[in-house]
């Protein structure tokens, strides 16, 4: 690397290096002097009169573990409201987002009233009830879903960048190496996106147009994920032992050649064996890094490049410390942890190229360690366990033979003493805001890691001022309404994401195992010394049966009759083949030259080309009839039922036929959404509807769970259709297994020939959330039909 950009690098660190130690030197006196802990007593004297209580049911009620359901969260969220406490408790919490990061005051006049706002409209988010409240995406639920992100995107007019972003994140979760944590890694990105959401908000006011703030916030999702990339590719790949030491020297070398030159050097000579993942790291990364780069102003690019030199380079130092060294002084230890925790926040304003804010400056800088010393406190057992060097490890394998190490969790109470006092100007919310905090967190360790071992951790840490500690323990065993929505919600998302790879697990393995036992159930027999003709119409059947077809609709049975209603599998088999041979049927017609003229179906001939086309038909004419016969074998079912579901499944065949005559009727005709959708429903949805509605009819559920489950296959039907449509364009035709572009041979109408792909894409997810939202109101949980949509939209075939 050019020695002149080294030294202009080594020049920045110097001078923010200069101003850490000050920052240092300051607190390391009041560590010494202990001033921290007279001011801090007063202060916990006057707090706590807020916070004890002789007696409290919602004491019990938050002291008692709660579990990550969304359901249990909501209840507790409705209780708080019950108990009047909802409001104090959006208050802190919005409160302290805006204090770390936002870096507002929170003594500031406009601040108070944006506060205010937010939780009014939180609030009101939260507790909305009504009919309409699963189409509306509220509660809990609204703001970690999926839906309730595209649902947010839709009315701000910025669905292609929500689409773009979901996109992202399911590709970065997939490339994530075994050996790094997948669910933190997705978690700190979502976070850093939301991050820099806000800080856009909040430059904006009631100035900006419409205009403006779409793009502004479609910006804000992109830059958010461009910046957040660093942490998942840079920060805990670096941390992780995924690559060797060569590719950690080589990596980095690159990524300090990119800060420093402003271009991302070209990826050659890589020394190691995980060139694949490198490769889509690299891409990714400087992607991201020239779309940064293009946004940034002359003004604010200067100040971009030295921010983040000073973060990647205070990293590293932070990072290549080794545990075993015991000669690294107290400045060593502190001075990166201080530069890169406040580095990390500020560079999201340089990111957003917002204009310069002194204030803003000055307040996040003093205020990172703060929040680093609170993460190190919850995670050093973990660290210790990874060799890493934190003041909290460093401390707990050094404390005996170095008494000149400061105590960390010393200069946690001394920060918190400068931050309320000489920062925020011992501003009476301000303090309210940091001892709730900082309570909170002891509370949540000690139930995190037991009481016996917590008092192990203050018996090393506090026993240096026994009286103070007697005052913050009561306060642990005491104080009430300390709690932060934001903490709720990571522990939500936390839960969410674990659960969805789990259940993404099951559904997979499911859909695989599954697939097996009905291919295994479907290819019907040649008794011996049947006619001729009628042996070559079953070859003919299985032919088309034992392609390679999904199965979605038997495995949607299969899932509601067997896992969800609790049937045997055994005795819904034959409905099981009905559906199939109902749907091979309709593909036979679908594919004949009168109709759509297909020469592949399910990665082969199709039946017309192997035979002809009377062949094909009477074939299909055989399949439906199979199909009857099958249903009326369903004899571990009261008759009356069966007849029931015979009833339903000519309806709905009889409704497929005139969806199969509608498409024909269409051909070289332009059409409108509102008939393409009610086509497409008729073509498909009513296939998904039958799946779920037939072993719903067979256990006997009530109207308004079929009613649910046949709105959830309106719209996964269409949602399909859609993704077809668009796999029809862009598709590789050796996975899908037939031709593409046929539609636009065939003249037909389509979603992508009448909106467009783009549109065709936001349609597809408006019916995506709609089919979300319509499963809300089914009375049990059934995740497979969450996962099967995810498959829907995200399939390649």
């Amino acid at each position: 690397m050019n020695e002149n950009f080294t030294e202009q690098g080594d020049a920045v660190y110097r001078l923010a290096e200069h101003k850490a130690a000050q920052y240092f030197a300051a607190l390391n006196m009041q560590v010494t002097d202990k001033t921290y802990v007279p001011a801090l007593t007063k202060d916990i004297q006057s707090w706590k009169k807020n916070h004890i209580h002789q007696w409290s049911w919602l004491s019990f009620f938050t002291r008692r573990k709660r579990a990550g359901d969304t359901r249990d969260n909501q209840k507790y969220l409705e209780w708080l409201n019950y108990t009047g406490k909802l409001d104090n408790y959006l208050d802190r919490s919005v409160s302290y987002i805006y204090m770390r990061d936002l870096g507002k005051a929170l003594d500031d006049p406009r601040t108070k009233t944006r506060i205010q706002r937010v939780v009014t409209d939180l609030k009101r988010h939260l507790m909305h009830s009504g009919a309409n409240e699963q189409e509306d995406q509220t509660g809990l639920t609204g703001l970690s879903s999926i839906a309730g992100f595209y649902r947010w995107a839709q009315k701000e007019g910025i669905e292609a960048a929500a689409i773009w972003v979901i996109d992202k994140l399911k590709n970065v979760s997939s490339h994530i190496p075994e050996e790094m944590d997948a669910e933190q890694a997705e978690r700190k990105l979502i976070k850093i996106i939301v991050g820099v959401i806000l800080h856009v908000v909040e430059e904006m006011d009631e100035q900006t147009t419409p205009a403006e703030r779409t793009r502004r916030l479609d910006e804000a999702i992109r830059i958010g994920y461009s910046y957040g990339l660093t942490y998942p590719f840079i920060d805990d790949l670096l941390d992780s032992q995924v690559l060797t030491a060569p590719e950690k020297e080589q990596y980095s070398a690159m990524i300090r050649t990119a800060l420093l030159t402003g271009k991302v050097p070209e990826l050659s000579g890589w020394p190691g064996i995980h060139m694949e993942i490198i490769q889509y790291v690299h891409t990714e990364l400087r992607t991201a890094f020239e779309y940064i780069q293009s946004l940034q102003k002359p003004e604010t690019e200067k100040t971009f490049f030295e921010q983040s030199y000073v973060f990647f380079h205070s990293q590293d130092i932070d990072r290549n410390k080794d545990l075993t060294n015991a000669e690294y002084t107290n400045e060593e230890l502190y001075i990166p942890i201080i530069l890169k925790s406040s580095s990390s926040r500020l560079i999201v304003r340089s990111v957003i190229s917002a204009a310069e804010d002194k204030g803003f400056e000055e307040r996040t800088f003093f205020y990172g360690i703060y929040n680093q010393l609170a993460d190190d406190f919850a995670d050093m057992y973990d660290d210790m366990k990874d060799g890493a060097v934190t003041p909290y490890t460093y401390y707990l394998k050094y404390r005996k033979q170095r008494p000149d190490l400061i105590n960390p969790y010393e200069l946690y109470w001394t920060v918190i003493s400068h931050l309320i006092h000489n920062v925020y100007h011992s501003d009476a919310k301000t303090l309210e805001v940091i001892m709730d905090r900082a309570i909170n967190g002891l509370k949540r360790c000690k139930e995190r890691v037991g009481t016996e071992r917590y008092n192990e951790i203050m018996e090393i840490f506090a026993s240096g001022n026994p009286e103070f500690n007697r005052l913050i323990q009561h306060m642990v065993r005491k104080a009430d309404d300390v709690d932060f929505f934001d903490k709720l919600l990571r522990d939500q998302i936390n839960t969410q994401l674990k659960n969805g790879r789990k259940e993404k697990e099951k559904f997979q393995t499911t859909v695989r195992t599954v697939r097996d036992q009905i291919n295994g159930l479907l290819k019907i027999p040649r008794p011996d010394g049947i006619p001729p003709m009628k042996e070559s119409l079953i070859e003919a059947a299985n032919y088309s049966l034992t392609g390679d077809g999904k199965r979605i609709r038997p495995i949607l049975t299969w899932v509601l009759g067997v896992e969800v209603y609790g049937m045997q599998a055994a005795a819904i088999e034959p409905l099981l083949r009905s559906l199939e041979f109902m749907h091979t049927a309709s593909l036979i017609f679908d594919d004949l030259p009168s109709q759509d003229n297909a020469s592949t179906r399910r990665g082969r001939p199709t039946l017309h080309q192997v035979h002809n086309s009377a062949t094909a038909e009477l074939t299909g004419l055989y399949l439906i009839q199979k199909a009857i016969q099958e249903q009326a074998s369903l004899q571990a079912f009261d008759p009356a039922t069966v007849l029931a579901l015979m009833q339903y499944s000519a309806e709905k065949a009889e409704d497929m036929c005139m969806g199969q005559a509608m498409d024909l009727h269409s051909k070289g005709k332009a059409m409108t959404l509102e008939q393409l959708n009610m086509m497409c429903f008729y073509k498909t949805g009513l296939a998904f509807e039958a799946s779920l509605v037939m072993p719903a009819i067979l256990a006997g559920v009530q109207t308004g769970e079929i009613d649910a489950l046949k709105k959830y296959a309106y719209h996964a039907g269409i949602a399909f259709q859609i993704k077809d449509d668009l796999l029809d364009l862009e598709g590789d035709h050796q996975l899908l297994g037939k031709n593409t572009r046929m539609d636009m041979e065939n003249n037909n109408s389509t979603f992508v020939s009448v909106l467009g792909p783009e549109a065709a894409r936001i349609e597809m997810w408006d019916h995506y959330c709609h089919a979300v939202e319509a499963l809300n109101a089914v009375p049990r949980k059934i995740a497979f039909l969450n996962h099967l949509l995810d498959y829907i939209i995200n399939r390649n075939r």
